[in-house]
């Protein structure tokens, strides 16, 4: 590897995304290692600390001198607020930050807090995406994993996002579940597909530490899939959505052409982003900072008039790099040899040498008109191959 004092610093950052941070649902699922907390009726209060950091954040020069491209409004459960509320929360944003004439806004839900009022509301703030929690089209499956939400009601928040005018709709389902058989998951991806969402992210289940979950597992009180069978999940999920006409453009992510999710390509390719709410991370010229996690406190210190940060720090530019790499890499386009030169001036093999070597012999990354990218063998394996290029 090339030392970190060879490197020399160069500028090459794309317009940023804004983030702003929901924590609350109205149950905490027992997988969940996320910043989010259960909680019925969300107080007032969060919302105003909210409103008071966008604009102190919409006064400070490196926000000023640039233009945000997208704005994720995500939780939690944003739309635990009403849709009035959110909708207004959205109109701050663009009133106060620079933003292209036609940004990707997008809010997350779960399918019982969505009314179609509600979501006509957000589409005339200007969102215009919107991520639906759905997870299963099953009510056992949906039962095992905790979630407050029926099969039926996910069919009506469905129904609800298309009669609100919602033209770009993505739906989160989940595999490798306890108790979930390759069948099950193949039923639950064809009953996606009948809605016909513009997006799909399917992510395998990953038990975190720390939660309920994980401590249902060394107890032996759940058991999930074997290795083999999640396998057979992955490869159907890839067969079907491309015969749906889907395409896979990052390891777990599909899109009809030209419907990709233009926040989340910007976190993986490293971009910069401002993270606003309780526990929001920032990422701005290579400085990464976050807020307090606990909403309640980070209320607090707003009605003081007091910052939120918590923890700061300025990576390194060989951090950044080896950032840039890993994030690209989960891009199935994988990751530009140009671009890397223009901010780093550094290339994949020149920085990693033998251990890139290695991985290229082994097939499972490849380079291809001047990028890296996993191969068909490295994407099912591709926590181990990034691992490697940390």
């Amino acid at each position: 590897m090339v030392p970190d004092s060879a490197l020399t610093p160069n500028s090459g950052e794309e317009p940023p995304g804004l983030y702003l941070h929901i924590p609350f649902c109205k149950s905490r699922c027992a997988y969940c290692s996320f910043n989010s907390f259960a909680c019925q009726s969300p107080p007032a209060a969060y919302l105003a600390a909210l409103s008071s950091q966008i604009r102190y954040w919409a006064g400070q020069p490196w926000c000023q001198k640039r233009t945000f491209t997208t704005l994720f409004i995500g939780g939690g459960t944003p739309t635990i607020y009403a849709g009035s509320e959110l909708a207004a929360l959205v109109r701050l944003c663009l009133e106060s930050f620079n933003f292209v004439v036609e940004p990707e806004i997008t809010v997350e839900a779960n399918p019982n807090t969505v009314t179609v009022q509600a979501l006509t509301s957000l589409r005339r703030a200007g969102v215009n995406r919107l991520s639906l929690g759905v997870q299963a089209f099953s009510d056992r499956l949906l039962a095992g994993l905790g979630r407050s939400h029926t099969l039926a009601e996910a069919e009506a928040a469905i129904r609800a996002a298309r009669q609100a005018g919602f033209t770009n709709l993505n739906l989160d389902l989940m595999f490798g579940l306890p108790g979930q058989s390759a069948a099950d998951w193949q039923e639950s991806l064809t009953q996606a597909l009948t809605q016909a969402p513009e997006h799909l992210a399917c992510y395998e289940l990953t038990i975190e530490e720390g939660t309920p979950f994980a401590r249902m597992v060394d107890k032996g009180e759940i058991t999930l899939p074997g290795e083999e069978e999640s396998l057979s999940m992955a490869e159907t999920t890839h067969d079907l959505l491309a015969q749906a006409g889907l395409k896979r453009y990052e390891i777990s992510n599909y899109a009809v052409p030209g419907r990709q999710c233009q926040h989340n390509l910007n976190y993986w390719r490293n971009g910069a982003y401002l993270g606003l709410g309780a526990g929001a991370v920032s990422c701005l010229s290579g400085c990464r900072f976050s807020s307090v996690s606990k909403p309640e406190v980070f209320t607090e210190l707003a009605q003081k008039g007091k910052s939120p940060l918590i923890e700061a720090e300025c990576l390194p530019l060989a951090a950044r790099f080896r950032e840039s790499v890993v994030m690209g890499l989960r891009l199935l386009d994988g990751v530009s040899f140009i671009r890397l030169q223009q901010q780093f001036a550094l290339t994949p093999p020149e920085y990693y040498g033998k251990i890139l070597e290695d991985l290229l012999q082994q097939g499972l990354v490849e380079v291809s008109k001047n990028r890296l990218r996993l191969t068909k063998t490295g994407l099912p394996v591709a926590n181990q191959v990034l691992s490697q290029l940390v």
